[in-house]
């Protein structure tokens, strides 16, 4: 019995999960699409409304409106051509080829996206029937039903806001940042090997993947967010997670190039200390509280309630004056070593020069420009590629103005 429930035990873990929650709206949707086909469609098995229905239910409302758009139009387009063929030379090898060639043109016309190959699908099963126009507009009305059931499931069901899941994606690749950070302060005044200082080096390549799959996360939660009911600010959802991941890309960038000169000083210091101790201690220290900022960093731009994100906005910018008074410190001790034994002086330069950059990319006043110049350009990206509905708002809020009156 135990074996039995460990399975349902694991799935209702799993909730939330993206893959889980997809497979059961896309089951549930189709199964819907597949019964009122039944009562519509001529058709003895309407498997078209199904599969039509299983294909546009994604995860977000957003992307199941694109999907149904796109496929509906891709089955008229490809039921039309062959209607066209049917009437013209019906079906032999040669009508087949241009068939195909000329859905496969007519779906990069019309721009149907990642939907060109199901016009030529569509048009090639049109075409193979007997009864052309009979089959071909029982085609179109199961691909309608099951396109409108996809979206009325994800209208009436509303699909969930992935916000939470992309905000943990990235708060976790800070915390991996956390953690290459202070391996690197820890060794600094150790004699370290070239080998392992290149291992140091690799494990901040392998952030590009990480930051990847946040990006795949973050695309998902952004689409969550649009047309949702439940969201009423999804700009700034999308903008102040966007903004912040790329803070965070800009920085794995920068210790990337921070590993490697590290490595090339382990080269030069294959038999002492890459620093003397003073100069590690202070650098140490720098190193906790930067990588301290970056954590509460991605804590404040993931936040979502007020007070949450005062605090992490408190502790983000006294982990910042910190790390700037590290910084001074380390610098005025490298400067006095440099002067004593210039050896490598360039690779020390290099050191505080991305220290810096960090520094300004996790900066508070840089991160306030940013997102209002995000928010800016995003508004007026909407305005210009819907301007009717730009006056109708303008409109609206005109005549709520000279409607109301003052107390």
């Amino acid at each position: 019995m135990p074996d039995v429930l460990d399975p349902l035990a694991e799935l209702v873990k799993r909730r939330h999960d993206p893959v889980v929650v997809q497979t059961v709206r896309s089951t549930a949707a189709a199964t819907i699409a597949y019964v009122v086909a039944l009562r519509l469609s001529k058709e003895p098995a309407p498997l078209t409304a199904p599969l039509t229905a299983l294909l546009v239910v994604q995860v977000t409302l957003y992307a199941t409106l694109t999907a149904s758009v796109r496929r509906v139009e891709a089955v008229i387009v490809g039921v039309l051509i062959a209607i066209a063929f049917s009437v013209l030379v019906g079906l032999t090898w040669w009508s087949l080829c241009m068939i195909i060639l000329a859905a496969q043109t007519a779906g990069y016309l019309t721009r149907v996206g990642d939907w060109v190959q199901e016009v030529a699908i569509s048009a090639m099963l049109v075409l193979g029937v007997a009864q052309v126009t009979t089959y071909a507009w029982d085609r179109v009305l199961e691909t309608l039903i099951g396109a409108g059931v996809g979206m009325a499931f994800n209208f009436f069901l509303a699909p969930p806001v992935w916000v939470e899941t992309a905000g943990k994606s990235i708060e976790d690749l800070a915390r991996r940042m956390r953690q290459l950070m202070l391996h690197i302060g820890e060794e600094l005044g150790s004699h370290i090997a070239v080998d392992h200082a290149a291992a140091r080096l690799y494990e901040a390549r392998r952030l590009d993947h990480d930051v990847a799959q946040v990006d795949a996360a973050l695309r998902q939660a952004e689409d969550s967010v649009r047309l949702n009911p439940r969201v009423k600010e999804g700009l700034l959802y999308r903008v102040v997670l966007r903004t912040g991941l790329d803070t965070l890309e800009i920085c794995t960038v920068i210790l990337r190039v921070m590993t490697r000169t590290l490595t090339d000083l382990a080269k030069a210091r294959t038999d002492e200390p890459l620093f003397p101790e003073d100069v590690a201690d202070a650098l140490k220290d720098l190193f906790t509280h930067l990588s301290a900022a970056v954590e509460n960093f991605a804590i404040l731009v993931t936040t979502q309630v007020s007070a949450n994100a005062e605090e992490a906005e408190s502790r983000l910018s006294s982990e910042l004056v910190k790390a700037h008074v590290g910084r001074d410190r380390a610098a005025d001790r490298l400067l006095r070593r440099v002067q004593e034994h210039p050896r490598q002086w360039q690779l020390h330069g290099a050191l505080l020069a991305e220290i810096d950059r960090i520094l300004d990319e996790l900066d508070m006043e840089q991160r306030s420009k940013r997102l209002m110049e995000e928010l800016d350009r995003s508004t007026r990206e909407k305005h210009e590629r819907f301007p009717y509905l730009h006056k109708i708002q303008r409109r609206l809020r005109r005549g709520r103005k000279e409607g109301s009156t003052p107390f």
